[in-house]
């Protein structure tokens, strides 16, 4: 069983930066595709950022601000997140796919103020 444990939310002003982070444990591998998820109030829940064999495709929404990367070793990816906008306030998901399913963690909330 694979499970997700993220950190890194929180609140930050608009222009700010969080960086959130997502270990997973169970059986993963280095080219299990792992990335993050958002669901905003209203909306249904979209890609941001996700890392496959081939690379790391983002959301066009999060292009040149936000940076996901991958510690192989710890099971971990990394979402850096700059120059926040209101707009990317919503429950943060990070998401692992392996043979055996698809993955969620519990969430955690970002909150961009202007």
């Amino acid at each position: 069983q694979v499970q997700l444990v993220e950190s890194g939310g929180g609140l930050v002003q608009a222009g700010g930066s969080l960086r959130l982070s997502c270990a997973a444990s169970g059986r993963i591998f280095s080219f299990s595709p792992m990335g993050w998820y958002r669901q905003a109030p209203g909306k249904q829940r979209e890609l941001v950022a996700v890392i496959i064999s081939g690379g790391t495709n983002y959301a066009d929404s999060v292009k040149g601000r936000f940076t996901l990367s991958r510690d192989n070793a710890k099971n971990t990816v990394y979402l850096q997140m700059n120059s926040l906008k209101p707009e990317d306030t919503a429950v943060y998901y990070c998401n692992v796919r392996t043979f055996e399913g698809n993955y969620w963690g519990q969430g955690t909330q970002v909150t961009v103020s202007s």
